[in-house]
């Protein structure tokens, strides 16, 4: 296992001693040495276009991997999903059924559903191998669809429960199975921004009622509202993002025959990232602020980071859980310190609002698509600009780097998708 050491919050990148000499650190001084335990696996740097893939004959407004990543799925204006095969970066599958813009798109932590949400307020669900619809169109909410989230793989290995936040301020729980929801959650006031499904039996929600709530998966009763910002709430994430996201599949490629195998394994990896504590919840807000809350059980939040200087698009969480990145329309992003809750740096670069970012599954690097018609690539150990990956004729609203690392996808409003790799 390879590790990192800091001295004084300062990475220590060569002998004790000359690190000691070079930061004027008195000699009768007690130095307490920081260790950090680094991934295992190192995920290489994309930094070429390897294709440029057309179809969707308006923007593309969500882009998502496969938890395994031998697939991605993309959502457009056109209202059509599409299924692409990731390593002949072709199409594989043109689903249609929508009747409005496509605006939201997850796969389930098994990998076997794609489910889609659109302006409407309809959701379809695809199998993820054949294209084909699950079922017929799930009806229910009465606006548009504004964030999708599985029941973790621990949880349920079927991966046949999904909850979906809508415009309408409701959020519901569906069954693939039964073809219904079996849950409403309306408890905000105003639209409902955001969602995650925790590791815990827990959905977190956040709303244009400045509170975020946190309900029992199980019941759908209310645990608790969380209050402090003082405008829309817009992105929720959870330190355990990708344990949950990726479920049994990590980067050793290992496939499980047996449902409850793959779960067992699953539930290993989400402990292993949680911790001792509960799950630690950041909340990004059009207030320009980001709290850091101890999703378990306080009402009060751990810390509110402030920096930016306007609204903020995105928050979201390193896969080991000890950095958090957020994206602003200030056209910035900054890192900070997801346990210390310390601002760390400000990667500047785009010209125009930083509109998603998605990390490599080692933590090392993180990519940005922008207004600016980028796509950036970060260095988190130097804190730089490692690439600028132009290519897109416009506004890149989505980007997503594959969870197995060997590729990055952005989609824009050229109506292109981008396949980035070595």
């Amino acid at each position: 296992m390879p590790y990192t050491f800091f001295v004084q919050d300062l990475e220590v990148k060569s002998t004790l001693k000359d690190h000691i000499s070079q930061h004027k650190v008195g000699v009768e001084s007690v130095v307490q040495v920081v260790y950090e335990p680094q991934a295992i696996f190192r995920v290489r740097a994309v930094t070429r276009c390897t294709s440029s893939m057309p179809g969707h004959s308006e923007a593309v407004l969500a882009v998502s991997f496969s938890p395994d990543g031998k697939c991605l799925a993309s959502g457009s204006g056109d209202t059509t999903v599409r299924i692409w095969d990731v390593d002949t970066e072709t199409p594989r599958f043109t689903c249609k059924a929508h009747k409005n813009w496509v605006l939201c798109i997850s796969i389930s932590p098994n990998g076997k559903y794609v489910v889609s949400g659109d302006m409407d307020g309809d959701l379809y669900v695809w199998d993820a191998q054949t294209g084909s619809q699950i079922g017929s169109v799930l009806k229910g909410h009465k606006k548009f669809i504004t964030g999708l989230s599985w029941e973790p793989l621990h949880k349920n290995p079927k991966g046949n429960l999904f909850a979906s936040s809508s415009k309408d301020a409701t959020v519901k729980v569906w069954d693939i199975s039964l073809g219904r929801a079996i849950m409403t959650l309306s408890g905000h006031t105003a639209s409902v921004q955001c969602l995650r499904w925790g590791g815990m039996g827990l959905i977190y929600t956040g709303s244009q009622d400045r509170t975020i709530k946190v309900y029992t998966a199980a019941e759908g009763k209310l645990c608790r509202t969380l209050e402090g910002h003082s405008h829309w709430v817009n992105s929720l994430a959870l330190h355990t993002d990708h344990a949950l996201r990726t479920g049994s599949f990590d980067h050793t490629g290992k496939v499980y025959e047996n449902e409850n195998e793959a779960q067992q394994f699953a539930l290993e990896r989400y402990n292993a990232l949680k911790g001792k504590g509960g799950e630690r919840l950041a909340s990004g807000s059009d207030d320009f602020t980001i709290f850091l809350w101890d999703g378990e059980n306080t009402k009060k939040p751990i810390i509110r980071l402030t920096g930016h200087q306007q609204p903020i698009n995105l928050v979201s969480f390193s896969p080991d859980g000890r950095l958090l990145a957020s994206a602003s329309f200030d056209k910035s992003l900054k890192i900070w310190d997801a346990v210390a809750g310390k601002f760390k740096a400000s990667l500047r670069g785009h010209v125009g609002a930083v509109y998603q970012v998605s990390w490599s599954s080692d933590s090392r690097m993180l990519v940005s698509g922008s207004k600016d018609s980028t796509v950036k690539l970060w260095d988190l150990k130097t804190n730089s600009l490692k690439a600028d990956m132009p290519g897109h004729a416009d506004e890149v609203y989505s980007v997503d780097w594959s969870p197995d690392g060997q590729r990055v996808a952005s989609g824009s409003k050229d109506r292109m998708i981008k396949i980035w790799r070595h």
